[in-house]
């Protein structure tokens, strides 16, 4: 009798326990989420920093829980008229960390905005946390007031005519002031007289069609500078694709007499190659390795100080004592480049400014080698990655091709021609997490070399495009289709 009124007692206490342990786990879940529901109010929001004013400053983005430092790579006016619009006004971006040095981490670079976007987490970047900026390299703005009937200047007008279109006949181009025929600055012959190209948004694309263009191979270099002279601008807003055979195929805002924002004296200006690597995409192997795989948080923390897990992880480590517990589900898959140019693909920047990540104890030659986005319906980025150079090396080669680049042993980078930089999809970061992204059909992109940071023949073979369809227990990838980053 006495051991059965021990086993009812003993009962009690445990339920009573139970009860107790699931009254802390809801109140403990309902915290956690009321902080969650905090820190997602302020994702995106923007502060400036180091002014005189709180109408100028370095600018700062709310991400994952903590502020972050904008890099001004690419800044410009149209980025600074989104920051400012928030306030009612229009902006004047800042360079080289005019009101002070970054004071946190950089969570956005290579910020190119058309200056309509409701926030500037909406305009591209190269991802967030990656970033190759030092801390003189913060940007800022000026914010200004819009004055009445007044149109800011530095909203960006989408190009819609192409140049064939306006043009006269016996319109032609030139390189003039360099050293060869195969450099200088670009000058277009119009209406009698010869002129330059505004540089606001040249880039690789538009040098490529002018290489192009005059039979000299491919574009090296695609510089906004005086360094070949100067001449007055009668031609701004050219915007191509990259695979246009002249540059007359390529749109433009305005010809004629122009005006063109930036440096005075600077114009738009090309060095040519008729040697340069090509990577090319493999398409087959992301669609057979794609998979899903939960892994617990404590096997990603070396993957977490490179920002490659969703912001909600990083949210969860701030509030959640164990978070080390929690999962993520991650969409891993294998990406191979091939370099099927006719010279050696080879970070742009030189050994000694290389960046050595403990953690994984290797060096980034460049800090985004390939970026991974998953897009909705409606195009909108719904997940994303990105995959800093663990190393660039000839992991294959075609028969009878030695292999000349390896990481062992810090050894140097790069990527043969007719070799392969392969990233299987066991290592770190080469995955997205797709914790938060519902059940559904998307659209999965996959980009090596996405910033053109180092030149290529073509970067219409760079990424692919393909169809996700991701369900509760798996994800299938198919369908994928080359096209530019």
């Amino acid at each position: 009798m006495y051991s059965k009124i021990l086993v009812i007692l003993l009962g009690i206490v445990v339920i009573t326990c139970k009860d107790l342990n699931e009254t802390d786990r809801a109140t403990r879940a309902a915290f956690i989420q009321r902080l969650l529901n905090k820190r997602k109010s302020l994702e995106g929001r923007v502060k400036l920093l180091g002014g005189s004013n709180k109408f100028e400053g370095n600018v700062y983005i709310y991400h994952a829980g903590r502020w972050g430092a904008v890099c001004d790579d690419s800044w410009d006016d149209a980025a600074a008229h989104v920051v400012c619009g928030g306030l009612n006004m229009t902006g004047i971006a800042t360079h080289g960390g005019q009101f002070g040095t970054a004071v946190e981490k950089y969570w956005m670079d290579d910020v190119v905005c058309e200056g309509d976007e409701r926030s500037l987490s909406h305009c591209i970047f190269s991802g967030w946390g990656s970033s190759d900026c030092d801390e003189n390299e913060a940007a800022g703005v000026i914010c200004a007031e819009v004055t009445a009937n007044a149109i800011p200047s530095n909203l960006k007008k989408k190009p819609t005519k192409r140049l064939h279109e306006v043009l006269d006949i016996g319109t032609s181009i030139r390189l003039v002031g360099g050293k060869s025929s195969a450099e200088g600055r670009v000058e277009i012959y119009h209406n009698s007289r010869w002129g330059s190209i505004c540089p606001d948004g040249w880039t690789l694309y538009e040098a490529s069609a002018v290489c192009r263009h005059l039979a000299l191979g491919y574009a090296e270099q695609a510089h906004q500078t005086d360094y070949f002279g100067s001449s007055k601008i009668i031609l701004s807003g050219i915007h191509c694709q990259g695979n246009e055979t002249n540059l007359f195929m390529c749109k433009h805002q305005a010809i004629g007499d122009v005006a063109c924002p930036g440096e005075v004296g600077h114009v738009a200006a090309v060095v040519c190659t008729r040697q340069l690597a090509d990577l090319l995409l493999d398409t087959t192997a992301i669609q057979r390795s794609a998979h899903l795989q939960d892994v617990p948080m404590f096997q990603l923390q070396c993957a977490m100080e490179e920002n490659c897990l969703s912001k909600s992880a990083y949210e969860i480590q701030k509030i959640n004592p164990n978070w080390q517990f929690e999962t993520r589900r991650l969409l891993r898959f294998t990406a191979s480049s091939l370099n099927i140019g006719n010279a050696e693909f080879r970070p742009y920047l030189p050994k000694h400014l290389w960046q050595w990540h403990l953690c994984h104890m290797h060096y980034h030659s460049m800090e985004v080698f390939a970026t991974f986005d998953i897009l909705n319906g409606s195009g909108r980025r719904v997940a994303e990655g990105h995959k800093a150079s663990f190393c660039l090396e000839d992991n294959t080669c075609m028969p009878g091709v030695e292999k000349k680049y390896s990481c062992k042993n810090y050894g140097d980078q790069g990527v043969s021609v007719n070799c392969s930089d392969i990233y299987q999809y066991n290592v770190d970061c080469q995955w997205v997490d797709v914790t938060d992204v519902e059940p559904g059909d998307y659209t999965f992109k996959v980009a090596v070399n996405p910033h053109a940071r180092i030149a290529e023949q073509t970067y219409h073979n760079n990424a692919a495009s393909c169809i996700l369809r991701l369900t509760e227990t798996y994800a299938l990838v198919y369908d994928c289709k080359l096209l530019r980053p």
